[in-house]
């Protein structure tokens, strides 16, 4: 069973801005400090933030159906302003996933703003259905607020 999630944030910053966070590795920097409650570490396994970039992720105990996962940059394309990430290990994989993907998109409005889509991907096999219900959007629009508020403050 497939299925897609998104949110879209509009965000009063250059999209180049933006994006210095995103297609960065300050994205888990500023997730661990700042929505301890949403991801409580985030360790660099291997990789420099580009393409094939290996993290572990650790999140509070009881906040969802797993502590743990990998993930892997899949897609790092500093030009379009997109990244893409997929569950190697653990997590959602151990749920009945074959797939957890997540996408951040940096989309140009204007010089001074842009929007910060984030997708989730996901496809999990028929006899565990019923554990797609835990796949949420939030924490991802959680993201986005917290990078959108940490821009407005260097403003």
């Amino acid at each position: 069973m497939f299925g897609q999630v998104t949110h879209e944030l509009e965000v009063k910053a250059p999209a180049s801005k933006v994006w210095e966070i995103y297609g960065t590795l300050r994205l888990g920097k500023i997730v661990e400090e700042l929505l301890s409650d949403v991801v409580e570490k985030v360790d660099v396994i291997e990789g420099d933030g580009g393409l094939g970039t290996v993290l572990s992720l650790q999140f509070p105990a009881g906040a969802i159906g797993f502590t743990s996962y990998k993930e892997k940059f899949t897609k790092c394309d500093d030009e379009k302003r997109i990244k893409e990430t997929e569950v190697i290990e653990g997590g959602y994989l151990d749920l009945g996933f074959t797939l957890y993907r997540v996408r951040f998109e940096i989309i140009e409005k204007a010089i001074d703003s842009c929007i910060i889509k984030s997708t989730i991907e996901y496809d999990v096999k028929e006899d565990f259905a019923a554990n797609a219900s835990t796949v949420s959007i939030q924490p991802l629009a959680n993201i986005a607020q917290v990078v959108a508020d940490e821009l407005k403050k260097q403003e």
